[in-house]
């Protein structure tokens, strides 16, 4: 299975109000249940 994560899909309201997302480092897990689960870390820079 492959999916794609964008910028879009990590965006939030700040403290100025501004749907933006942050640059830096994020684990994305992954599995069918709470112990069974992959994790890859990305780093992800504007």
């Amino acid at each position: 299975m492959t999916f794609s994560i964008t910028p879009e899909d990590l965006k939030f309201y700040n403290s100025n109000l501004k749907h933006d997302w942050e640059p830096g480092e994020f684990e994305v897990m992954i599995g069918s249940n709470s112990r069974d689960v992959k994790m890859q870390k990305l780093n992800w820079a504007k």
